[in-house]
């Protein structure tokens, strides 16, 4: 069940950035590494690579770019975002923002470098840009982890308050 929330959440994530990327040029906030790097967290080593690689391609053929590039930086993401998950506690809101503003530079790196090297694509003063990315992929990011803990407690909330209404 687990696995077809990723693979759901991946899809959404890409078929969103696919949409504001055409409307907002140059794609602030990465959604997509934004899931990659939550599923990691919140489920471990394994299922980040998994996310990252089914993420990573599924935005590669959807953007047009060289099938593998996203691929692989996402699944190298999600697999160190899963490692920092197991090995350390990551719990709290300013842990969280760390780790998705590290996770975001090291997959613009990564990203970017594979271009360059293969010599299909020069950036331009790709720093401000990572910075500012990186800024807001962590505040994404710690915003979804605070969105998603809150649900269950709203939903009994919820149930409660229906319940009050009636009597």
């Amino acid at each position: 069940m687990k696995t077809w929330w990723v693979l759901l959440a991946a899809a959404a994530s890409v078929a969103v950035q696919t949409t504001l990327n055409r409307y907002f040029p140059g794609g602030i906030v990465d959604l997509v590494l934004v899931v990659v790097v939550f599923t990691a967290l919140m489920s471990g080593r394994v299922t980040g690579l998994w996310a990252g690689t089914a993420a990573g391609l599924l935005q590669d053929a959807m953007s047009g770019g060289v099938i593998g590039m996203a691929g692989l930086s996402k699944t190298v993401v999600g697999f160190l975002a899963g490692i920092i998950s197991t090995q350390f506690i990551v719990t709290h809101a300013f842990s969280r923002f760390v780790v998705f503003m590290l996770s975001t530079i090291v997959d613009a790196i990564l990203f970017m470098g594979l271009y360059e090297l293969l010599g299909l694509r020069q950036f331009s003063a790709p720093v401000t840009t990572i910075v500012v990315r990186s800024l807001l992929n962590a505040l994404v990011g710690v915003l979804l982890f605070r969105l998603v803990e809150s649900f269950p407690g709203a939903m009994e909330r919820y149930r409660a308050s229906r319940t009050q209404f009636r009597r």
